[in-house]
């Protein structure tokens, strides 16, 4: 198992000297060089017999040939399946994906030989929900079983799969403006991650890259709507923290997010709060209320949920007292410890949290 895998990690290696030779070569206008069909399929994260079938069915093929009738791909080829790969992350059919990035590339060639700027054939429309074709991703073997999902979903994981950062972050920034922090969460984020997850535990740690990239760039894109420009409605803030052991803190990021949507003001302490420090914050800030999350059941600790659910702070005769939910997978069939709320969805937990802070 060790040579194999330092046989790919040396082939790696070849790779990458051979695809920055040939920019270089291309810069120089030699592309006397290319690409053999194994380097671009790793390059893209797709598989070989997914290009092969591309060339088949759809013309799009290497320009080169060295003596041996071995495929060589050039840059120019390479952009071609790019363009293609982006295209299909974005729900748009192969077949209609190969003739869109076949005219864009015909019409900017045809544009050079001019002198002209580049031409851009329009992209196809994207479905809305998958077609007939959506079980069939360009990452073939690699694909991420996604089930009934939407199409920016199928194509958020086909990017992720490539490890195409900015075509990641293309697609959670778009799905956020235009479906709002709870749908982007619940519709397209969480099922990503959760096929990602499936994928990394039954393939051992092979798929941890794809995994942290796309948790990354689902943070990143999460705590910029968190925190838009926005004027807080006059309500008493809401306290996000997680257990002490857990880890595991996207899920309140999307609720500092949802909330931040609705202008409602929150303190984010993320992941793994002492018990020491989640009290201390609640006598500091008097939250209107808390929200705890559990991604695990051995983190779910019942008797500091309780201890935070009986905290109280001000003068007497007029003490405070917060709303707390328990939150998460963590609390198991038994659901939130007693004197607290459990909501079981993104959405039910922020009209809650609504409620509580401005009635």
């Amino acid at each position: 198992m060790a040579v194999a895998q330092d046989a790919r990690d040396a082939q790696g290696i070849r790779d990458a000297r051979n695809i920055r030779n040939i920019r270089e070569r291309r810069t120089m206008g030699t592309d006397q060089a290319g690409l053999p069909t194994g380097g671009v399929a790793r390059l893209l994260g797709v598989s070989p017999t997914t290009i092969r079938s591309w060339e088949r069915r759809y013309g799009i093929g290497p320009s080169l040939r060295d003596p041996g009738h071995h495929r060589r791909w050039s840059p120019e080829d390479i952009a071609l399946l790019e363009a293609m790969c982006r295209l299909a992350a974005r729900g748009v059919r192969p077949a209609e994906a190969a003739r869109a990035a076949l005219a864009s590339h015909h019409a900017a060639a045809a544009a050079s030989e001019a002198g002209a700027p580049s031409a851009v054939a329009p992209v196809p429309g994207q479905a809305a929900r998958p077609g007939p074709e959506a079980g069939r991703g360009p990452a073939g073997g690699r694909a991420l079983r996604m089930g009934a999902v939407r199409a920016e979903c199928r194509g958020l994981a086909r990017a992720a799969v490539r490890l195409d950062s900015p075509e990641v972050a293309r697609i959670l920034r778009e799905v956020v403006d235009s479906l709002g922090v709870v749908d982007a969460w619940t519709e397209v984020m969480m099922p990503a991650l959760r096929a990602t997850g499936r994928k990394w535990a039954s393939s051992g740690e092979q798929y941890v890259e794809v995994e942290h990239l796309l948790s990354w760039h689902v943070s990143t894109v999460l705590r910029a709507a968190a925190v838009r420009p926005a004027r807080p409605r006059p309500a008493p803030p809401v306290l996000l923290a997680a257990m002490p052991d857990e880890q595991h803190s996207l899920a309140l990021e999307a609720a500092a997010a949802g909330l931040g949507e609705r202008a409602l003001p929150f303190r984010m302490l993320g992941a793994a709060v002492p018990p020491r420090a989640l009290l201390d914050a609640v006598h500091r800030i008097g939250p209107g209320a808390v929200m705890l999350w559990s991604q695990l059941p051995p983190t779910a600790d019942h008797e500091l949920v309780r201890r935070v659910a009986d905290s109280t702070w001000g003068a007497r005769g007029s003490r405070g007292r917060a709303l707390v939910l328990a939150t998460g997978p963590g609390w198991g069939r038994s659901g939130a410890p007693g004197g607290t709320a459990g909501p079981q969805s993104l959405a039910s937990a922020l009209d809650l949290l609504e409620r509580t802070v401005t009635g």
